[in-house]
């Protein structure tokens, strides 16, 4: 009888190459031999060399975003542990503006605007209330990004704040320096400083990469919940470039990790402790909290502004000057399209990059700069990230026909579409619904007007009016065109206050608005 000992991993496994059968042992000692045998196979796990690798590595789970970090039961405390610290609650304060309105508009009924639309605005989803109503303040979270005291956070946790309060982890309060927003991706750059010019560098965390990420990684929420500081939740990645109309450059990251009111401006993080997300939207239910599916803006989109709100305050992109909505199957067939790709070209900003190059209303953009344009949704991002100055080759189908043009890329400036609403008595820019607009955005009326872009601070901003919201009529006046606003609204007198009747999400409200 031989006995050979192998070895795998520490694991010692004996067995009995032979004799065992060719032996004068007694058939009791066979007995006890196969019972030896057969319990250390139950009881102990083998691993041999020429296995499947795969097999080593049960029980680990490795994140693609996170290199080759294994996954164990005490990561999720480590992490909290390291990273809580850099983690603030950022509180905002400004002045109660006075609201004037003569009629109260009738609530929306259910799903359409009221406590059961799952995408309510992101004031309702993090502070409870609507702009309109001038809250006095507002609490979120924000997250260090160096030891020099510089904290993301999201634009709406600050926007319109007169005091930006951050209370670190150990309750020290700090009055922090907002240095830079951007509304289009909701993100704001606040930064503190030691107090009497101490030099002590703050804890901050790693910014990630998002562009790694899969579906299913597992990842970390920290925050400030209803107040709650440093709550810490987990999830996974639910689903990634999620639209949900929030902005021209929507790209959400989807997640279940809870995420609640208060939660807004902190950090996702995945199981290295990187920052992959900035926490920002929910869908609710009627409780206004947390029902398993959370948004958080990809990293890389605030690592590719940080610059220019550091150095600028606001961010620069590029501008292409152009009005564009989704291709439908019906627009397809009517614009005589192969299929539903590309982006459908609605209409022209006069003196714009592209009217200066000759593309039209009604022109189709299947190509930008060399890159593909599958869906309308993709060409604001790839316009926006291309340098201001840049001549690039913009292919188009226009009755049937390729076409290309050579466009000078100019400055995005937010100037260039609210000079408009401005210069308007009211401070609204308003377009005619044509077959198509109506289409794409499912307006349920072709009387009207369109707003298609609100002056914060003007009299219709301030009343409640909203970008995307149907103007019916002006002092019981019926509205139909663009030159029926003007009409109307250029012979209103400061002082006097003008009743709107709004057409929003399938019901119908007055609002009244004071001329300034």
């Amino acid at each position: 009888m031989q006995v050979k000992a192998l070895t795998d991993k520490g694991i010692n496994v004996f067995i009995i190459m032979d004799g065992i059968m060719r032996s004068h042992m007694n058939l009791n000692i066979v007995k006890h031999a196969f019972v030896f045998l057969l319990t250390g196979a139950l009881l102990f796990p083998v691993s041999f060399s020429n296995v499947d690798k795969s097999v080593a590595f049960l029980g680990q789970a490795f994140a693609l975003s996170s290199d080759t970090v294994p996954f164990s039961s005490n990561l999720f405390v480590d992490i909290a542990k390291k990273q809580n610290p850099a983690v603030v609650n950022v509180s905002s304060k400004s002045k109660v503006k006075p609201v004037t309105r003569q009629f109260r508009p009738p609530p929306p009924p259910q799903g359409k605007g009221g406590p059961n639309d799952p995408f309510k605005d992101f004031y309702d989803r993090f502070f409870g209330q609507r702009p309109d109503q001038r809250p006095k303040g507002g609490t979120g979270s924000g997250f260090l990004i160096d030891p020099e005291g510089y904290i993301l956070t999201n634009n709406h946790v600050v926007e319109g704040a007169e005091e930006i309060t951050v209370t670190l982890e150990d309750d020290k309060e700090y009055v922090a320096e907002l240095i830079g927003t951007d509304s289009k991706t909701d993100i704001a750059l606040i930064k503190i400083s030691r107090e009497n010019g101490g030099k002590e560098p703050f804890p901050f965390l790693k910014l990630g990469d998002s562009e790694n990420l899969e579906v299913g990684e597992w990842v970390m929420a920290i925050g400030n919940p209803f107040g709650l500081s440093h709550t810490v939740t987990v999830g996974v990645v639910s689903a990634l470039s999620r639209n949900i109309g929030a902005g021209p450059y929507d790209e959400f990251i989807q997640t279940d990790a809870s995420i609640n009111p208060g939660n807004s401006g902190g950090p996702l993080m995945n199981i290295k402790g990187d920052v992959i997300g900035i926490n920002t939207a929910i869908i609710s239910g009627n409780s206004g909290g947390n029902v398993g599916i959370g948004f958080a803006i990809p990293i890389n989109i605030a690592k590719i502004i940080l610059k220019d709100l550091k150095e600028k305050g606001t961010v620069t992109r590029g501008w292409l000057g152009v009005m564009i909505q989704k291709i439908t199957p019906e627009l397809a067939k009517s614009f005589g399209l192969k299929d539903a790709k590309g982006a459908l070209v609605g209409d022209v900003i006069p003196d714009g990059p592209a009217f200066k190059a000759g593309i039209k209303r009604g022109d189709v953009i299947v190509s930008f700069d060399k890159q593909a344009v599958d869906e309308m949704e993709a060409l604001p991002k790839i316009v926006a990230k291309t340098v201001p100055g840049r001549a690039v080759k913009v292919k188009v189908v226009r009755d049937g026909k390729e076409k290309v043009f050579d466009i000078t890329i100019e400055v995005l400036k937010d100037t260039s579409v609210v000079a408009v609403a401005k210069n308007d008595p009211v401070g609204l820019q308003v377009q005619d619904i044509t077959p198509e607009l109506m289409k794409s955005l499912k307006l349920d009326t072709k009387n009207g007007v369109l707003v298609s872009d609100v002056t914060p601070d003007g009299a219709a901003g301030e009343a409640g009016v909203r970008r995307g919201d149907v103007i019916t009529e002006i002092n019981r006046a019926p509205i139909n065109t663009v030159a029926d606003y003007k009409h109307v609204t250029s012979a209103a007198k400061k002082g006097s206050t003008v009743l709107f009747l709004v057409r929003r999400g399938g019901t119908t409200i007055y609002v009244a608005v004071k001329i300034d």
